[in-house]
């Protein structure tokens, strides 16, 4: 019998199977908001390691606002490729497959999240000159992840919807 003609008995309710298999695509949907959500915050992680080092490393040392964002930006992209590469190395797969498997996990993320951490701690009025011991500092730079992980989890979840960006990794898994 063709499953697209055959009707089920769903809880006590007739359903085709176009309603079921609607059912299912919005099941599969709103998992990749959450498969997106983790994706993302796994980016989060590696970024905000690599963003407040090197916010911390260029306020203390004196760098200029663009040496600092620089140098960020650089520990971030860093961070955020070594925390997925690490398990696609242990789980056995060769250097160069898995550095390719993790740039294209994980670039459009980073790269979405660092335009926008960014952003936000530019448009910060003083967040950027303030200083290490400053509330303005760290408060701007926590809202700045915040943001950034909010408009990166969309984007996440377009691309673990087209088999891409976090997707790729979960093969390896």
């Amino acid at each position: 019998m063709d499953h697209a003609t055959h009707d089920h008995d769903h809880a006590g309710h007739a359903t085709s199977a176009a309603a079921h298999d609607a059912h299912h695509d919005h099941r599969a949907a709103s998992g990749s908001w959450s498969q997106a959500a983790r994706a993302t915050l796994h980016c989060l992680t590696g970024c905000a390691i690599g963003e407040v080092l090197g916010l911390v490393i260029g306020t203390a040392l004196g760098f200029s606002t663009g040496a600092t964002i620089a140098l960020a930006v650089a520990l971030a992209f860093f961070f955020g490729y070594l925390l997925t590469i690490t398990p696609i190395l242990r789980a056995g797969i060769p250097f160069r497959r898995a550095l390719g498997v993790t740039l294209a996990a994980d670039t459009v993320s980073i790269t979405v999240m660092e335009l926008v951490d960014n952003g936000v701690m530019l448009v910060v009025p003083g967040a950027m000159g303030a200083g290490l011991a400053s509330g303005l500092f760290w408060g701007a730079l926590a809202f700045a992840l915040a943001v950034a992980f909010v408009l990166t989890v969309p984007v996440n979840r377009w691309l673990i919807e087209r088999g891409r960006g976090h997707a790729v990794v979960h093969a390896f898994h």
